[in-house]
């Protein structure tokens, strides 16, 4: 196995969500891997955990990330929240994804949660996880 591809993942993964029209309109350059300090927007996208597990085989070594995407917003009801999640949806779905070390194989949705978080649970996350293969050869 090889975690090795990780980072590679994760920066393209940014790379094409900040580059990505239908993203972009709705959050900016609000996509975030680690929060920043002091006052953050209404709406924002983070990088979060992620899961690996080893897919090597006598071919070489590769690995399955899943890896969550969260939106979070302070906007009343669902609906934005839930449009924002589906851009991100569309965005990474089988996307070509160039990573500096290794291969992306696929990218494909996997499950999201949607619920109510934050102070007075005023605030609206809806966690989006995929699952993507790697070859680390």
């Amino acid at each position: 196995m090889s975690y090795g591809v990780s980072a590679a993942l994760q920066a393209a993964v940014y790379q094409h969500l900040m580059a990505d029209a239908g993203v972009g309109d709705q959050v900016g350059g609000a996509i975030y891997d680690a929060l920043p300090p002091g006052e953050l927007p209404a709406t924002y996208v983070t990088l979060g955990p992620e899961e690996v597990r080893d897919a090597s085989d006598g071919t070489g070594a590769a690995a399955w990330h899943r890896f969550t995407v969260s939106v979070v917003t302070d906007a009343a009801g669902f609906g934005a929240a839930k449009t924002l999640a589906g851009a991100i949806c569309d965005a990474l779905e089988d996307a070509p994804l160039g990573l500096s070390r290794g291969r992306l194989v696929g990218l494909r949705f996997e499950r999201a949660s949607a619920r109510r978080t934050g102070a007075a649970r005023r605030l609206r996350r809806i966690d989006l996880r995929f699952r993507a293969r790697v070859e680390d050869n």
